[in-house]
C-alpha cells in the first residue's frame, strides 16, 4: 500500500484509541470470568472459544467504529471488514481464553492499528492484574500511562524465558523438544497462557525473553510493537524448522539466545 502524507493517521490518537477499548473490554471481560461459562471448541479440543470472546470482539468493532467510521478490521473471532481508510485493526478479543474460563490470571483483549502494512500501535489489557500496557511506533511503552523500558543486562543463564504450547498435539510435541534443547542453559521457564501477555512481560522484565511457535497475527500484533518500543528486539522468522516462530528478548542476550534456538530446532529431526 502506498500512503501518502495526508494518509498518515496519528499514531499517538490510535494508541490512545486502543487504550481506551482494551480498558473497556477489559473490565467487561474480567466481569464475565466471575459467571458460568458456556464454552465451544475451534481446531482442536483444547482451542476454546466462549460467547464472551464473539460478544468482546463485536464491542471492540463498535467502540473503534464510532469514533473511526472508516477504519478496517480483523478478528480472531470472524471480524473481516475492508475499510476506507488507511487503518486496520487487529484484534484478539480474549488472550488467553483458557485461563478466562478456568479464571486462572493472564488473560485480556489485544488491538493493533496497522497502516500500510507496519503495525503502527496497540495496547493489551492484563485483565485480572488491572494492568494496560500501549505503545506507540517512535513513541515508547507504558504500562498504565507509565513508561517501561528494558534497561537490565544480563548473562543467558540468568534468564526467564517465558513461551507457549500450540492447540495441536503433534506441534506441542516439536514445541516441548525445543524446551528440551534450551532449558539446561537458562535460568527457568514460564507458561502463562497468553502470547500478547507475555510480550508485555518481557517489555515490563518480567521476563526477559518470550517464544512460540504458529502463532497468528492477533497473537501477537500488539504485543510485539510493545515489547519493541521498550527496548527489545523482535523478530518473526518463517522458516524456524519448517515452522514460524515469533521471539522478543533482552538485546543483552540477544545473539546467544537466538543461537540456543536455532540449535534446539535440530532435534525436530
Amino acid at each position: 500500500m502506498t500512503i501518502g502524507p495526508v494518509d498518515i493517521p496519528d499514531f499517538i490518537e490510535l494508541r490512545d484509541i486502543a487504550n481506551s477499548v482494551v480498558k473497556e473490554v477489559g473490565e467487561y471481560v474480567l466481569k464475565e470470568s466471575k459467571k458460568p461459562i458456556l464454552q465451544e471448541t475451534k481446531s482442536s479440543s483444547t482451542d476454546y472459544v466462549t460467547e464472551v470472546d464473539k460478544e468482546a470482539e463485536a464491542l471492540i468493532v463498535n467502540l473503534i467504529k464510532d469514533i473511526r467510521p472508516e477504519d478496517g478490521f480483523l478478528g480472531e473471532e470472524g471480524t473481516s471488514r475492508q475499510g476506507r481508510s488507511t487503518v486496520e485493526w487487529i484484534i484478539d478479543p480474549i488472550d488467553g481464553t483458557t485461563n478466562f474460563i478456568y479464571d486462572h490470571s493472564g488473560f485480556g483483549p489485544s488491538i493493533a492499528a496497522k497502516v500500510g502494512g507496519e503495525i503502527v500501535a496497540g495496547a493489551v489489557a492484563d485483565s485480572s492484574r488491572g494492568e494496560i500496557f500501549d505503545a506507540a511506533v517512535n513513541h515508547g511503552s507504558r504500562c498504565n500511562g507509565e513508561r517501561v523500558s528494558i534497561t537490565e543486562s544480563l548473562k543467558l543463564e540468568t534468564a526467564l524465558v517465558a513461551t507457549g504450547f500450540s492447540y495441536e498435539s503433534v506441534d506441542r510435541v516439536d514445541q516441548a523438544k525445543i524446551l528440551l534443547g534450551i532449558i539446561p542453559f537458562i535460568a527457568d521457564i514460564r507458561r502463562m497462557g497468553s502470547a500478547a501477555i507475555d510480550l508485555c512481560s518481557v517489555a515490563k522484565g518480567r521476563v526477559n525473553a518470550f517464544f512460540e511457535t504458529g502463532l497468528n497475527e492477533w497473537d501477537f500484533a500488539a504485543g510485539m510493537l510493545i515489547a519493541s518500543e521498550a527496548g527489545a528486539t523482535v523478530m518473526n522468522i518463517d522458516d524456524f524448522g519448517g515452522k514460524n516462530l515469533t521471539l522478543a528478548v533482552n538485546p543483552s542476550i540477544e545473539n546467544q539466545f537466538i543461537d540456543l534456538l536455532h540449535a534446539a530446532a535440530q532435534n525436530f529431526n
